[in-house]
């Protein structure tokens, strides 16, 4: 592959493909970059970043922890949920204390909703009971026993009604409570270190255009984007790429890097993660 060609790595879903609409449709200079864009879920996305695989991808900012090492942040492409997050549903209410005692089905326990989810009971994953399923699935798992209590991320936290499902607890709320306000640090966008700091900037820009192109072109890259939105018409599309792609997206700012610090940071006080992360942006 030319050197020039790099690998972008992000998930199927509305929110990312409204962040590339630019980069996709060669919308905005490139500055002599090609683009390979590689659609997959985002625990896949974020197993490929452990092994160096990509160039660049969106990854869980859970996932960064343990690739920190090979990839540094971009400054553009947060995910951030800011009064809302991943959900806990299920057939009927429980409390926190029954959840602790039942079968959870997951989106892969890479996922920052994963860790969120042991920072909220408080417990490590091997002292409570879960499953790992594709995202997509877990209404299905719900529905039929396979687990109890469904963590729903993208755009199952607008639909879950239309399962006939109850909210037992939004983790994005939980933790903008218990953190001065903060958002809950969900994804990002990383590059590889064996790309020089020029380069990386370069991409940096590049990608950071994209994002500012599809939010100044809103109706266009929406329509982009619903060929994404599983379930959802144009309109409540529209209102799941609001919620993920904003002003935190085009750069996470202070009090964006503050969260993330806090949520890795209380995820290795509790014995979440093996180290404490420094956090390296690209500048």
């Amino acid at each position: 592959m030319d050197k020039r060609t790099l690998t972008l790595g992000h998930s199927p879903d509305p929110d990312d493909a409204f962040m590339f609409y630019g980069l996709a449709k060669e919308l905005i200079p490139t500055h002599g970059y090609k683009f390979e864009h590689i659609l997959q879920d985002i625990q896949t996305l974020n197993e490929r970043a452990t092994r160096g695989e990509l160039d660049i991808t969106a990854i869980s900012i859970h996932a960064y922890a343990y690739v920190s090492g090979q990839y540094a942040l971009l400054p553009s492409g947060a995910s951030m949920g800011d009064g809302y997050g991943p959900m806990l549903v299920a057939k009927q209410k429980f409390q926190r204390e029954e959840i602790a005692r039942k079968r959870i089905a997951v989106p892969g326990t890479m996922t920052s909703a994963f860790l969120a989810l042991q920072l909220w009971l408080g417990k490590p994953a091997k002292a409570f009971d879960f499953v790992v399923v594709p995202f997509d699935q877990i209404f299905n798992a719900v529905r039929s026993g396979i687990a109890e209590i469904g963590l729903i991320i993208h755009e199952g936290q607008l639909t879950y009604q239309n399962e006939g499902l109850v909210v037992c607890e939004d983790l994005g709320v939980w933790w903008g409570r218990e953190n001065d306000g903060l958002p809950l640090p969900l994804g990002g966008n990383v590059i590889h270190k064996r790309f020089d700091p020029a380069a990386r900037k370069t991409v940096s820009d590049i990608l950071t255009a994209s994002i500012q192109y599809s939010l100044d072109h809103r109706a266009a890259a929406v329509q982009h984007a619903l060929q994404y939105a599983r379930d959802m018409g144009r309109e409540l599309a529209d209102k799941f790429v609001g919620m993920y792609v904003n002003h935190w997206t085009l750069d996470y700012g202070e009090k964006g890097r503050e969260s993330i610090r806090r949520f890795l940071g209380r995820a290795f006080e509790k014995g979440l993660l093996p180290h404490r992360q420094e956090l390296e942006f690209v500048v």
